[in-house]
């Protein structure tokens, strides 16, 4: 937990960096791909998701350890040759998860939140999810586990498989000759990012295309079908929050509602989207029905927002960073009510971003939450020891916030 804590220190502001210079790179070239309110948007999931993990909101059912325990024929030490197995049987199982998470509709709610964009670049890698509280599918590193590569092995290979999957979304790297019959390249997860007939549910590896080419969903990207990207069910939000709970909460009504009782309960398991007939006709749900003709959402949003959601987003991240730096000073329970504040933070932000009319009164209680905290235990989760003033800094920070999004909610 406070190891990766220090490995997403580093992390971030690499990934924040490369996002603007993706931006900057399409400026220059006059294909801007990263709208301002899309990449916030997808810079607060990422923030959401990295909380989640590194506060450690989600349990293993079977983790690889006892796996380990229980199904190793051998014993084996930690070589390049064991990283590289372990590299591969993870690429492996990514493939099956995420598959499934397109095929299976209870599991299509953990993964529609990497899809919401309807953009495609670096910034949309970020969007994961925050809604996955229990990890169902570690028995697909059975095969590592049979043949005893160690647990520490797994827990170095599995960020640095993860961080390899963030490069290949953009659209600035054309198609990259023989690699794109061995690697996911840019072209080829264009393809996996998009909802044109052609395209949809194909190309589901993370780092090696080889398994698509075995299991039949291989899909080349065509010269002449544009990617259009998103899902079929728009999110129509900023909101990451909101965006990671909204097809659950469509199962939850489907279920509740339909007369069909085997329907309440096969519901979860059917094909991704499916819904009981009866409920389908009684509440239909806003689906695209021409993918080349619809309207992104892009609420309108004026420059004084626009600077006014990045000045937030630095603040946030400063938020998180002290979260991250800290983590095992600032202890348990301590740990999970700041965790609890970047949520409500990003929830106040881009309900903003969407022009709600309840943004102020979450912006109100994120502040009235965070002035709180600092007149109850004297300061900010002990920030005084290590910056002298900054108590004055976050109480200031609050006021500021408060009066400033006033100002911006009052132009919407």
């Amino acid at each position: 937990m406070e190891t990766y804590g220090k490995i997403l220190l580093i992390a971030m502001p690499v990934f924040l960096i490369l996002v603007l210079l993706e931006k900057w790179y399409g400026k220059l070239k006059g294909l801007d791909t990263v709208p301002n309110m899309d990449m916030i948007s997808s810079l607060t999931s990422g923030v959401t998701n990295v909380t989640k993990d590194v506060l450690g909101l989600s349990v293993t059912i079977l983790s690889y350890e006892w796996f380990v325990g229980h199904v190793a024929v051998f014993s084996i030490q930690s070589t390049w040759l064991v990283y590289l197995i372990a590299f591969i049987v993870l690429d492996f199982s990514a493939y099956w998860t995420h598959r499934w998470s397109h095929h299976i509709n209870v599991f299509w709610n953990r993964h529609a939140i990497h899809h919401s964009s309807e953009e495609f670049n670096l910034a949309c890698a970020l969007r994961q999810s925050v809604s996955q509280f229990f990890n169902l599918f570690t028995f697909l590193l059975i095969p590592a586990a049979f043949v005893g590569v160690p647990t520490q092995v797994i827990a170095v290979v599995a960020p640095l498989h993860l961080f390899a999957q963030f490069w290949y979304h953009t659209q600035h790297i054309g198609k990259m000759g023989f690699l794109e019959h061995i690697l996911v390249t840019p072209s080829l997860h264009r393809v996996h990012h998009a909802v044109n007939p052609e395209y949809l549910d194909k190309n589901l590896a993370a780092i090696f295309i080889i398994w698509d080419k075995w299991f039949n969903t291989y899909q080349v990207e065509l010269d002449d079908v544009k990617p259009i990207y998103g899902i079929t069910r728009p999110v129509q939000t900023w909101n990451p929050i909101k965006i990671n709970f909204q097809h659950l909460w469509l199962l939850i009504q489907d279920a509740w509602r339909t007369k069909n009782i085997a329907d309440k309960f096969t519901i979860w398991f059917k094909p991704t989207g499916w819904r009981p007939a009866d409920v389908e006709e009684k509440y239909p749900v806003d689906k695209i029905e021409n993918i080349y003709n619809f309207e992104k959402y892009n609420p309108k949003a004026s420059k004084s927002l626009q600077i006014w959601c990045w000045i937030q987003l630095v603040a946030l991240l400063i938020f998180v960073s002290y979260l991250f730096g800290n983590i095992a000073q600032i202890g348990s329970p301590n740990m999970f009510f700041y965790g609890a504040f970047i949520f409500l933070f990003v929830y106040a932000l881009t309900e903003l971003m969407d022009g709600s009319r309840w943004a102020l009164l979450f912006e109100g209680l994120k502040c009235i939450v965070g002035l709180g905290i600092i007149f109850f235990t004297g300061s900010w989760f002990g920030a005084d020891k290590l910056f002298p003033f900054s108590t004055i800094f976050f109480i200031g920070y609050f006021i500021v916030s408060l009066g400033g999004t006033r100002i911006m909610n009052y132009e919407l």
